[in-house]
């Protein structure tokens, strides 16, 4: 946007712009595949492309509609494949049970994270119950950031007409701003040590998400990888705003982003 201001006679022009930023998905450490109607085995859960209840499209809709710029990466982390992005989010990585080549988040991998974190970054780790997620490794991650994935099972919910053993109240968050009532589903709870602290608890009071600040960069530890397209598609009943804590926690997530990132 382009703003002119006159000073007598002389005009200054000059440019205004938010710069976007860099919001990067791993595909590394989840890397699930199906066959699809044709047979043909294609990769899906947790993904930009998948407009499936499995996957992510909803979700990145969000950050393009607050300003963001996509991308995917399916190499190991690095300082410099990292370079420019400023979330990097790692989601439900595979267990043996889900890849017959299961990429496990070791300690050189780590090393490159808590870097780019330290130097601004900010980290999203969203996990899932302990039965479909492999939490050893990532937990060699989180407790980096005085984090810890249970190995426990919160908010079940046996099935649809039981949704509200699901229900969380994020009142106060400081996140969650517009949001009332959200769903997460079959979690796992968040320990948390050091610097890091709970970020939102569910009615037994687990800690369901947890916060970290780390050097220039922040931490965001969820129990679920929750705001898949099945639970923002306005499938859930009346009263649940899966769809306004997506877009609350993203904005959220972009605050927490350095201004000199």
């Amino acid at each position: 946007m382009k703003i002119a201001i006159l000073f007598g006679t002389v005009i200054l022009m000059f440019s205004t712009s938010l710069q976007a930023q860099t919001v990067t998905l791993d595909y590394y450490f989840n890397h699930e595949v199906h066959k699809d109607s044709s047979g043909k085995v294609v990769r899906f859960h947790y993904m930009w492309e998948d407009h499936a209840n499995t996957g992510f499209s909803i979700f990145g809709d969000v950050f393009r509609k607050n300003g963001a710029v996509l991308k995917s990466l399916d190499a190991a982390p690095t300082m410099s494949n990292l370079k420019g992005s400023a979330i990097y989010i790692i989601v439900d990585p595979d267990t043996k049970k889900e890849s017959s080549d299961p990429k496990y988040i070791e300690e050189e991998h780590i090393a490159q994270i808590v870097k780019w974190v330290r130097a601004g970054g900010v980290l999203l780790m969203m996990a899932n119950d302990s039965a479909n997620v492999e939490l050893p490794h990532f937990n060699h991650l989180a407790a980096r950031f005085g984090m810890h994935f249970n190995d426990d099972l919160q908010n079940h919910v046996i099935d649809d007409n039981h949704f509200e053993d699901g229900a969380v109240d994020p009142k106060n968050n400081p996140a969650f701003k517009t949001s009332a009532k959200i769903f997460m589903k079959d979690v796992c709870s968040v320990r948390t040590t050091n610097k890091a602290r709970p970020f939102l608890k569910n009615k037994n009071g687990a800690t369901i998400i947890a916060v970290a600040k780390f050097g220039k960069g922040t931490v965001l530890a969820v129990g679920d990888p929750w705001l898949y397209n099945e639970y923002v598609n306005g499938r859930l009943p009346v009263g649940y705003e899966n769809d306004k804590a997506a877009d609350d926690l993203v904005k959220w997530l972009i605050a927490q982003v350095p201004l000199n990132k």
